[in-house]
């Protein structure tokens, strides 16, 4: 994942297989507890979510409550979590694991969301793909899988 670039890339047997456009953070990079930044470093998925689920589901607490239109207007304003999440674990004590720097227990994901402004930093610190593009990626990778955040 590069922060700068607003991507997402997925590798597999030594080689670039998918490229997706991805918002993190409006705020700066950050691991620290409340910074409300994307964490940097390496970590792993730590729980996958919404497995079946249609596109554009809504989550909260990690379960489904219905679709994005089935939300009240002020609801679909917001910075949702849909169709699909991805929970990161920091592997990097210290750093992005462990006290107030901690990934996991932050519930920072790789999720769905409103689609209008990917490739911009838009979201509260977790790594937003596209409805269709986090579907696929779901289906891609299993729990445990690697997952660099890089500021570059």
């Amino acid at each position: 994942m590069s922060i700068a670039r607003q991507r997402l890339y997925l590798f597999g047997g030594g080689k670039l297989e998918r490229e997706y456009i991805a918002s993190t953070s409006r705020n700066p990079p950050s691991c620290a507890e409340g910074s409300l930044g994307t964490p940097t470093g390496l970590h792993k998925i730590d729980g996958k979510r919404g497995g079946g689920e249609p596109l554009w589901t809504v989550f909260r607490g990690r379960k489904p409550c219905g679709s994005v239109g089935d939300q009240p207007p002020e609801e679909r304003a917001k910075n949702l979590i849909t169709t699909r999440i991805m929970r990161l674990r920091g592997l990097e004590e210290g750093k992005n694991s462990g006290g107030n720097l901690d990934t996991y227990a932050r519930f920072v994901y790789i999720h769905g969301n409103r689609e209008e402004n990917l490739g911009t930093p838009d979201s509260h610190g977790c790594v937003l793909l596209s409805n269709a593009d986090v579907a696929e990626l779901f289906g891609l990778v299993e729990d445990n899988s690697i997952v660099f955040i890089s500021e570059d």
